[in-house]
């Protein structure tokens, strides 16, 4: 009885030692484990199918925030009006920009007559997780704060972060070679999350949604008249999103809709399953 009743202390004591940490979205916690393991415990701000655009946290989440040592923000709408907040509720918490050290493309908008966009923060796509190479820096910085915060098991996650960018670089290698047929092709979605991921394989992504907003009727023939122009059969959409206005541009060309997640958090699985999708799509 004594010797279980020691082994649950440790285990208890164990559990409340272990460090903490917030992230916005649901790939990030991928990429956390990738290097941490099972040493950091990890609270995900965005619950599955929301927008992190439009995200309110819940009051029990603001709760848990309390226990964390690290706030890895990377950019998504919703940490500007809250970020401040976050820090108001736990003024010990670090707050790592993971997006550090990458340059940031403007989000992708309508070619067909939209009003011009000057060049500010709010206009810059914060989609950079879908792109395996620009995960590499979000890594770097990752790593960097979890040495800072747990200097202990440096070695550790040393080891385990540079068995991370092989696997990303073996994932990006994957993808090149999956897209190679499809360089310079348009696909159509719903939102624009996947510019990093088009620029990083030669495709162009268009979008139908502008600026957060359904398109008008007039937009939608548009987009049917460039779609078949430039023979897309699918328009992908985010289960985040509405899917009214794809199903009618893919009932206008003949084509169909599919949902693609660019939050999920089985992070390197889902962008495989991405390329495939998107090389069915032309065949």
């Amino acid at each position: 009885m004594k010797k279980i009743f020691f082994t649950s202390l440790i285990l208890i004591s164990s559990l409340f030692a272990q460090k903490t940490v917030t992230v916005s979205i649901p790939p990030q916690k991928y990429f956390i484990e990738k290097i941490a393991k099972d040493k950091i415990f990890v609270n995900i701000m965005v619950q599955p199918g929301f927008s992190p655009a439009t995200y309110e946290p819940k009051t029990s989440q603001m709760k848990d925030l309390i226990n964390s040592d690290i706030y890895f923000s990377i950019g998504v709408p919703f940490e500007e009006s809250w970020l401040s907040k976050f820090r108001d509720i736990n003024k010990n918490m670090l707050i790592i920009d993971t997006s550090i050290g990458i340059k940031k493309i403007m989000i992708a908008k309508h070619n067909h007559g939209e009003e011009k966009h000057e060049h500010h923060e709010e206009n810059l796509d914060p989609h950079i997780w879908l792109d395996p190479i620009l995960v590499k820096v979000q890594a770097k910085n990752i790593f960097d704060a979890l040495v800072k915060l747990d200097i202990e098991n440096r070695e550790f996650y040393y080891n385990n972060y540079k068995k991370f960018l092989v696997e990303l670089d073996d994932l990006h290698s994957l993808l090149s070679k999956n897209l190679k047929s499809l360089k310079g092709k348009k696909f159509m979605v719903f939102h624009p999350s996947w510019g990093y991921f088009a620029k990083r394989y030669e495709l162009e992504q268009e979008a139908v949604e502008k600026q957060g907003k359904e398109p008008k009727p007039k937009e939608i023939i548009n987009l049917i008249d460039e779609a078949k122009e430039e023979g897309i059969k699918v328009v992908f959409v985010a289960p985040q999103f509405s899917k009214k206005s794809a199903e009618i541009i893919a009932n206008g060309i003949g084509g169909k809709t599919i949902f693609i997640d660019p939050l999920s958090q089985n992070w390197q699985e889902n962008l495989i399953n991405v390329s495939n999708d998107l090389v069915k799509s032309y065949n």
